[in-house]
């Protein structure tokens, strides 16, 4: 146990550090890159850290709240404006697996479960405990995974920044201190709450997809009319940025240059991908460039709702088509597989 205190200590220290350095040299979405970057490189360097899941999983809570209280009776409204652009995710994950299943059999040599749940763009958590339940190797999935999730929220910024021309410097939200108390303990307990009803019900995602709906209830019939403080969100960035630097404790070069390498690799893939599926929504009017791209961007919905938020779009319109993609995998990809198998 105290062999344990000693590597959280360690693994908070490292993002902290990593932290200050992205404050000082001002690189954008410091709270998520500085101890994302920190945790990873110390991680390949050997150092011993060890994640902390539950407290990263209580952060995401405030991603689900955030979500929900975005949430208005106008923006209901639109959601059937939204069936057309909706209707192409499934379009995106065939795409994605009929390109990243062969890819990862022929090229990296997975055995074809493995492939399969690597190829799916799903929650990273889901596709490794799926693929672990189905026989799959689960070190490679969980690498290909966050390899997945940290190339893209690595270079998401980048392109939102150099090619759309968004400065990522939009408020996350208000500071606790402008915000009524009230208003903060019914965001905890509708955190709390829909946590741990989702996680009763078997909901996927339940972190934050539970908050979403509980606060999306209430932020429909009037009872939460702000955003969480601006605090709590830089505190969610900094233990989700923790999370994915520390997926890398333990890899050795062979799984560097083998998994990560071949991960990165389909990444560029999967990017011409989307591009092209996130061009045909923009030429057919169904969405700006930039909620076309943070929708069919194939990261975790946690990381693509802070770029959302920081890049000042439109929610309501990111974040159901992240939903309907998560979902889709989930049901779908056990039934593809045992159709693979037959």
């Amino acid at each position: 146990m105290h062999r344990r205190w000693l590597r959280h200590l360690l693994t908070f220290a490292t993002a902290l550090a990593g932290l200050a350095v992205a404050l000082a040299a001002g690189v954008p979405l410091p709270f998520l890159f500085g101890p994302m970057g920190a945790c990873l490189a110390a991680a390949l360097l050997g150092a011993p850290l060890l994640g902390v899941g539950p407290i990263t999983q209580g952060a995401r809570t405030v991603l689900g709240v955030a979500i929900g209280a975005s949430v208005t009776p106008a923006l209901i409204g639109q959601l059937p404006a939204m069936a057309l652009s909706l209707a192409l995710v499934p379009l995106h994950v065939g795409l994605t697996g009929l390109v990243g299943v062969p890819f990862f059999r022929r090229v990296c040599g997975f055995d074809t479960v493995t492939a399969f749940f690597a190829a799916m763009p799903g929650g990273a958590t889901d596709m490794v405990l799926f693929g672990q339940d189905a026989g799959a190797d689960v070190r490679t999935l969980s690498l290909v995974h966050a390899t997945r999730v940290a190339v893209i929220v690595t270079v998401a910024p980048i392109l939102l920044s150099q090619l759309y021309g968004i400065a990522l410097d939009r408020p996350l939200g208000a500071s606790a201190a402008d915000l009524p108390l009230s208003q903060m303990a019914l965001m905890a307990v509708a955190a709390v709450v829909g946590w741990r009803a989702g996680e009763r019900i078997g909901l996927f995602g339940a972190s934050v997809i539970g908050p979403m709906i509980l606060t999306l209830a209430l932020s429909l019939l009037g009872v939460i009319q702000v955003r969480p403080p601006r605090e709590a969100l830089q505190a969610a960035q900094f233990l989700i940025g923790l999370g994915i630097g520390v997926h890398y404790v333990g890899v050795t070069l062979r799984e560097l240059r083998r998994t990560v390498g071949v991960s990165v690799l389909f990444i560029a893939i999967l990017a011409l991908l989307t591009g092209a599926v996130a061009e045909a929504v923009v030429l057919l009017g169904l969405a700006p460039p930039v909620e076309a791209f943070l929708a069919f961007a194939p990261g975790g919905q946690a990381e693509m709702t802070v770029l959302a938020l920081v890049a000042g779009a439109e929610l309501g319109y990111v974040v159901p088509h992240h939903i309907a993609r998560v979902l889709l995998v989930i049901v779908g990809a056990p039934l593809v597989l045992r159709l693979l198998r037959r």
